[in-house]
């Protein structure tokens, strides 16, 4: 039983549901202060449903000199269990089945979370005069809207003439083995609420009613078929998607006044929100609608391209498992599309995500360890 192992477990046993933290951090935060981390819980939000965030930071040799700072970054929330009866073993109780560790959480991201923090303990141990700085930036917001979160922790570094200049985001990245997959960058997500107004009246007699429906379906068509870009060497192309539609009073007998139609965009460096909302906007227009669209950029594209830290984690990748690493910009969101607004280099490196938020969650026990290595390497390769 490891080091990283009982800390997975102790994480895994806090039933910490967006938003609730559940002491995760506080665990982190003895941990980290123990070994030099100066530790500050930064509360943000309503004060009825606070968030609480953690920023701790050990700075070292050559610190005000301007030596790197490298930054572990992740989040204690995990999604809702779903029904608790369908699960093999009690989510919040970390189990072993078949080489298997089960719970909350296991793959996303609390394996992560203990891996980043006993890699930190080993490498300061080892070298307790280490160059550079290392910190780690923890929200319990981001399975939830992300509002208050680390996009505050963000601001909040900023406002304090914090630096960063690489960020290992604990996401589970991994496909098919620990270490096969990194992502080095994500798509900007835009999405909308479509609203298009309509004359609502009786069914009988449609000449004294708009139907905002048959108004909409040629330029829905249209959108549906626009190539938005070509993506690049990096991307696919930007895809535009509606995932919503709804119109009418429940009855068959009445022509609805409104149409409203909830989209998103997952684009690429290609295409700017700016650039895309016109577009859409546009064929709108030409179709002569008559609508309104309420607009929320959940995040920008952002790359890292291969260079010192790329280079470090895979590095530390192929030497603790022997595999050449894929770099990926695949997939959803993270809470490195606010991280990279002020940081040049971040990348998102964790477990195998083949479970994460299903019944069963769980890793592989035997991917706990080399985990835990390749994030101890990288710190040697970068700041020893």
């Amino acid at each position: 039983m490891t080091a990283t192992i009982r800390l997975t477990e102790a994480l895994i046993a806090r039933p910490s549901v967006t938003p609730e933290d559940q002491g995760c951090q506080t665990l982190m935060a003895e941990r980290l202060s123990a070994i030099g981390f100066e530790c500050q819980t930064l509360v943000f939000g309503p004060e009825a449903a606070p968030v609480t965030n953690l920023w701790a930071i050990k700075r070292g040799r050559g610190y005000a000199s301007g030596a790197p700072t490298l930054v572990f970054a992740g989040h204690t929330d995990v999604v809702p269990t779903g029904p608790l009866e369908q699960w093999t073993s009690p989510p919040f109780v970390p189990t072993y089945r078949d080489g298997m560790l089960y719970g909350r959480g296991a793959a996303d991201m609390k394996t992560s979370l203990a891996a980043m923090i006993v890699a930190s303990e080993e490498f300061i141990a080892r070298h307790p005069d280490h160059a550079g700085s290392i910190a780690f930036l923890i929200t319990s917001d981001e399975e939830g809207p992300s509002v208050d979160g680390t996009v505050k922790v963000c601001e909040w570094l900023q406002a304090n003439g914090e630096r960063l200049d690489a960020c290992i985001v604990g996401e589970p990245t991994s496909v098919k083995r620990v270490g096969d997959m990194i992502k080095n960058g994500r798509r900007g997500s835009l999405s909308g609420k479509l609203r298009i107004k309509g004359v609502q009246g009786h069914i009988a007699y449609p000449h004294l009613a708009k139907n905002p429906i048959h108004l909409a379906a040629p330029a829905l068509a249209e959108l549906t078929s626009i190539v938005w870009d070509l993506g690049n060497d990096h991307f696919p192309p930007t895809t535009w998607q509606m995932s919503n539609i709804h119109a009418g009073t429940g009855a068959n007998n009445v022509i609805p006044g409104e149409l409203v139609i909830d989209f998103n965009f997952r684009f690429s460096t290609e295409s700017t929100p700016e650039g895309l909302q016109d577009r859409l906007e546009d064929v709108l227009r030409q179709h002569g609608l008559d609508f309104q669209i309420d607009w929320v950029l959940g995040g920008r594209p952002f790359l890292t391209r291969k260079g010192p830290l790329v280079d470090a984690i895979a590095a530390a990748i192929q030497s603790v498992t022997g595999i050449e690493t894929e770099l990926s910009t695949s997939g959803g969101t993270s809470d490195g599309r606010f991280i990279a607004q002020i940081c040049p280099q971040v990348v998102e490196f964790g477990p195998v995500n083949a479970t994460i938020h299903k019944i069963d969650e769980h890793v592989s026990a035997a991917d706990i360890e080399p985990l835990k290595d390749i994030y101890q390497q990288t710190l040697e390769r970068l700041l020893a």
